[in-house]
């Protein structure tokens, strides 16, 4: 299963993902970000006696040398299985490090084998070791799927940087840590024999969406007002929010098996990619209560959303010192409860009022008061009936710029007292009667990390002792601990079982944990734990659902029965002229669109041709059947008819004389043949030297083919002899010429070749079934005015032809125009095309890029410059076909840009407070020096000897000072921005005991106990003097920033290693804290600027973040 936690907006090509691992030389399929089935079979039901358990440390050394696309580590053993790691170190066909465990002896197991597991993938930071990047998930191992895991584990660009700690020495070390987990069989459990409920079929990602579906449906106060929203036997579900869901309700209701939500989906206004987007259950949730809410206005159920859900609270701000209140009720339907130091709910509420001094620095501007010291704080004036708590599990990690999932342990009770300590929790304005004690109805769960995992849900529907499991199609009854304390979090102590490996037992942390809970007032139970039965429900919804059903049911029983039938597919005349040249061109039918029959297999076919008797009109003596055959060059063409002694058989007999293979239909062509009155006539006598040909007939003017009729001819007459009735079938004068070509095949590449007129039947190979297209025969000077002149030429075209819808770069989601090509198409005609349609001159300036199937996004990396030989190529996505391209106009010639490189510059001017992107583009091969003359020519210098350098900075920290020879073709720019500035006077003439040191800005933030250091603002070097006090710095500092007087005295100064700030006073010796030069990493040394951030942010900085957070849940309808 997939999921995708808060991650980044515009997203890149590659969201992260779990798959199976894929190379291109393997066999199986390469899945870069397409959204695997969840691994909904989770251990959570499994027996639970032991978790065989190890931890396994990978050191590669030279790793940067590596030149294998993939490398696998030594087998280790875990639980008696044999596990190793596999990596690519250039990436599995993405610009990221692509991670997997493997099962190491998967081609040696017996067939049908199967394992479970739960593990992590680190790549060790050696610098510091809480920055090291975890990656956990859970899958079930089979032959299939014999190995899992990342293809984007991280970019390869942080990585290979040296500064960034993974690769230190040219050594990289890479820890799994694996807990083997035994697995049951599920195929033969019944949920509603065994629980009295269903549950819901997972659409690919929709784990999330099941499990709260089912927290609402066993809201019975929330379902009967659903029943009761109005709806019409005229809506369809997949069109109508409140029809879909009142649908699904009933089906959960009533069913004996697990209900698909592809309808509510499709209401939502959601496609195939939607459903497999992993989103956020709590987001989902507020998005479809208020859609709930608009719908039910106006109706007997207005208000119904907020009568269960709706809470109030007051923030308040109080002066200490004056009398002065400020406050303001707000409503909430949900609320968002710390895990990360709070060990369980009620620390969670005591933080939510906690109250805040406001002081100092940071004191409140009362009206006619002014600043004063105040408290600032939340009470509550009243609780819903239904209290839905978030748990917040993600958070963002501003250290590690990332969203990481919080595994504490978080206690949570069955019963919930929100009045305790004489009701801490309310509000002066609160109602002191109602009594606030709450019973947990359900525990929403997150098993996994934050980039994998599985949703599922602990229900009590009757807030009795019994709970259960909805894990998509399965519920399980459970017991009260497995719904409570085994969804705490925290760690479990697991025990070595490979004394040889490491000896060390472990703590593992429990990955499955609840994130969202629902508990319901006692007081209001009765009211929201209600009856409701049939006559809740509309009567137009149960026909409509009665009726599904009993569609079902009989599809069911046809299924059970199929055995016993036959299905006859019957061609004639009328269906090749219906399709031939519209639905069709090739062959000569589509069998899915002509009548069939269900015939029970031993009636004989005689009886049956009195149906057909029946249902056409023609007379049984007047009907004449033909056998259909697949040639050895794939078309399908009438074969033979039946003979007298074949008609007298039963339809199943004759079934498997015409096709071996089992299950399949009996397919037909009916000969009938008609008098000039189109009355049916006897068939005439077929003889060996009789031969069926079928033809169809090319207009080059209107490039239309069409069928129209059929001949016997005899095999040693000459086509010579039937031009003047082909003549006749197309409408042309007698003695019209006209040429003829036999339609051979067309797969994979047409075959279609022109016929001998003077030379027999039996030369030319024509057999029974064959096709002859024919046409006029056109003048030479002619033929140049139509653009497929010929049979052979238009059938190309035909085979060959493909819609392509255009999508400019800018705006990816929505096409701009289509347009009707060849796959043989070349490059050079594509973009032709494309510059024709826009009104381009030069199509050179056209870059194209292909489309991503299955993240429905443009690929990364544009087409190069003719690097594709055809269209059909630029339309492909692995096994997969796209009609879609994106396009770009450049301002230069393609080829021209390609042997350039661009890079973004940022230059910051040295007297004005702005900052302006230059794009440079210069040849490969050139210098970090010519990137440095050529924005000279472009900025404006404080004097024009001033000399220029290049800086990599990276979220606010510099780097790198780039050499003036290095060369620019490896820098990228895409992760790290480049910002050029001019060299300071005093730095070019640097003393021996003069340094030039990092100065950064930052502020504090204290998130869960735990203090973090935000740098911001644009980082600058400083040379400093030896001897020389912070207070003659800061004077240069204040000087060279322009701050003022009054804001610069709030500023406090640091010197910081490592993320360690040590205050410095005005007296102290600067450069005598900048003494070890032997620390790896320079920018982790600096003098740090503490000070609140008030710049507005600026537009370049967007590319300091690639990452993007996940999409978010929107339902169009």
């Amino acid at each position: 299963m997939t999921v995708i936690t808060p991650s980044p907006v515009d997203q890149q090509e590659d969201e992260e993902m779990l798959v199976p691992q894929s190379d291109l030389t393997d066999n199986h399929q390469p899945m870069d970000v397409v959204a695997q089935p969840e691994a909904a079979n989770t251990v959570e039901n499994q027996p639970v006696e032991d978790h065989p358990s190890s931890r396994f440390t990978w050191r590669i050394e030279n790793f940067s040398r590596l030149n294998a696309k993939k490398h696998y580590s030594e087998v280790f053993v875990v639980g008696g299985y044999k596990w190793r790691i596999l990596q690519f170190p250039k990436g599995n066909n993405v610009d990221h490090l692509s991670m997997y465990l493997d099962v190491a002896d998967s081609a040696s197991l017996p067939y049908g084998w199967s394992r479970y597991a739960q593990f992590s993938l680190a790549v060790v930071n050696q610098i510091h070791s809480k920055y090291s990047i975890r990656k956990d998930t859970q899958h079930q191992f089979n032959a299939r799927e014999s190995d899992w895991g990342f293809t984007s584990f991280m970019p390869l660009g942080e990585l290979y940087d040296p500064g960034r700690g993974f690769l230190v020495n040219d050594t990289l070390i890479i820890e799994a840590e694996v807990v083997v987990r035994r697995i049951v069989d599920y195929w033969t459990y019944d949920s509603k024999k065994e629980t009295g409920y269903v549950g819901l079929k997972n659409q690919g990602a929709t784990c999330y969406m099941n499990s709260l579906l089912q927290t609402l449906y066993h809201i019975p106060y929330f379902r009967k007002a659903v029943y009761h929203m109005p709806t019409t036997e005229n809506d369809m579900p997949s069109g109508s929010i409140p029809l879909a869901l009142q649908s699904l309700f009933y089906k959960l209701q009533y069913s004996d098996s697990s209900v698909a939500t592809k309808e509510l989906t499709k209401s939502f206004g959601w496609d195939t990619h939607d459903s497999f987007m992993q989103h956020d259950v709590q987001e989902l949730n507020r998005v479809l209560c208020e859609k709930l809410e608009d719908k039910m206005k106006g109706t007997v159920v207005e208000g119904t959303i907020q009568q269960l859900f709706e809470g109030h609270h007051m923030n308040y701000i109080e002066c200490i010192n004056v009398d002065y209140k400020s406050t303001r009720k707000e409503s909430f339907y949900d609320l968002q409860l710390d895990v990360k130091g709070c060990h369980d709910v009620y620390a969670s509420f005591d933080k939510y009022v906690e109250v805040e001094r406001l002081e100092g620095d940071n004191k409140y501007h009362a009206e006619q008061y002014g600043l004063q010291d105040a408290k600032k704080g939340v009470l509550f004036i009243d609780f819903p009936p239904v209290l839905q708590l978030q748990l917040k599990r993600f958070e963002y990690d501003f250290m590690r710029d990332t969203m990481v999932k919080i595994n504490d342990c978080y206690e949570f009770p069955l019963q919930l007292d929100l009045d305790r300590d004489g009701g801490k929790y309310l509000s002066p304005d609160a109602d002191r009667r109602v009594r606030n004690l709450y019973m947990l109805h359900s525990v929403l769960v997150h098993s996994g990390g934050v980039h994998g995992g599985h949703y599922y849900a602990f229900i009590r529907p009757a807030l009795s002792d019994q709970w259960y499991k909805f894990d998509d199609e399965r519920v399980t009854k459970e017991d009260m601990k497995r719904a409570l304390e085994e969804q705490y979090g925290g760690e479990e102590e697991l025990p070595q079982t490979n004394p040889g490996f490491n000896n060390t037992p472990f703590k593992f942390t429990k990955y499955s944990n609840a994130y969202m809970l629902v508990y319901i007032r006692e007081s209001d139970k009765d009211k929201i734990i209600c009856n409701v039965d049939e006559k809740d429900i509309a009567e137009h919804l149960r026909e409509r659902l009665k009726k599904e059903q009993e569609e079902k049911e009989h599809k069911k029983k046809e299924k059970a029965e199929a055995h016993l039938y036959t299905i006859i597919k019957v061609a004639r005349d009328d269906d090749l002229a219906e399709q031939i040249g519209k639905d069709i061109y090739f062959d000569l039918v589509d069998h899915d669109k002509v009548r069939s029959f269900r015939i029970q297999k031993q009636i004989t076919f005689n009886v049956f041709k009195e149906d057909i008797a029946k249902e056409f009109g023609i007379p049984v003596q007047f009907q004449r059947f033909w056998l259909w055959a697949k040639r050895q060059n794939h078309t399908y063409r009438p074969n033979r008819p039946l003979t007298p002694l074949e008609e007298t058989q039963s339809v199943g007999t004759l079934r498997e004389v015409s096709n071996k293979v089992h299950n399949a239909e009996l397919k037909l062509f009916l000969e009938v043949e008609l008098r000039l009155d189109l009355r049916p006539i006897a068939p005439p006598d077929k003889t060996k030297e009789d031969i069926l040909l079928f033809f169809k007939h090319y207009d080059p003017g209107k490039e239309e083919l069409r069928f129209v009729g059929r001949l016997f001819v005899k095999s040693t007459g000459k086509p010579m002899e039937i031009l003047s009735k082909l003549n006749k079938m197309a409408g042309y004068a007698p003695e019209e010429e006209i040429n003829l070509y036999e339609e051979i095949k067309f797969e994979p590449s047409v075959m279609c070749e022109p016929i001998d007129k003077k030379i027999a039947f039996r030369a030319s190979q024509l057999e029974d079934g064959d096709i002859v297209c024919f046409q006029k025969s056109l003048p030479v000077e002619s033929i140049e005015q139509f653009r497929y002149p010929d049979v052979p030429s238009f059938l190309e075209y035909v085979h060959n032809r493909q819609i392509v819808h255009f999508r400019s770069l800018e705006k990816p989601k929505e096409d701009d125009f289509c347009l009707e090509m060849s796959r043989l198409y070349t490059y050079d005609d594509v973009v032709e095309r494309v510059a024709q349609q826009l009104g381009l001159n030069d199509p050179s300036k056209i870059r194209l890029i292909s489309h991503n199937c299955y993240s429905q996004q443009p690929k990364p990396q544009p087409i190069k410059y003719r690097g594709v030989d055809h269209l059909s190529e630029m339309l492909v996505h692995y096994n997969q076909t796209s009609d879609i391209l994106y396009y770009e106009v450049l301002d230069i010639p393609l080829p021209e840009l390609q042997g350039l490189k661009t890079l973004k510059v940022a230059f910051h001017h040295p007297t004005k407070d702005e900052v302006v992107i230059h794009t440079i583009r210069l040849p490969k091969q050139s210098t970090v020096g010519d990137v440095i003359n050529d924005l000279k020519t472009k900025v404006e210098l404080s004097h024009p000897d001033a000399e220029l350098r290049l800086l990599e900075v990276f979220y606010h920290k510099i780097y790198k000072i780039f050499p003036p020879n290095e060369k620019i073709e490896n820098i990228n720019d895409q992760y790290w921005t480049l910002q050029a500035e001019e060299i300071p006077e005093e730095e070019k003439n640097l003393g021996p005991n003069d340094r030039l040191i990092h100065v950064y800005h930052f502020t504090k933030e204290t998130a869960q106990n735990q203090m973090q250091i935000l740098n911001f603002g644009e980082p600058f070097f400083l040379m400093i003097h030896e001897g020389e006090t912070l207070a003659e710095i800061k004077i240069r500092i204040q000087k060279k920033l322009q701050v003022p007087d009054e804001d610069f005295a709030k500023w406090k100064f640091a010197f910081l290693s490592l993320g360690r700030p040590e205050y410095l006073q005005d007296s102290d010796i600067v450069s005598t804290r900048f003494q070890r030069r032997d620390v790896y990493g320079a920018w982790e040394q600096y003098l740090g600027l503490e000070h609140s951030d008030n710049a507005p942010k600026r537009s370049y900085a967007a590319n300091q973040n690639r990452h993007t957070f996940e999409k978010p849940v929107k339902i169009y309808n």
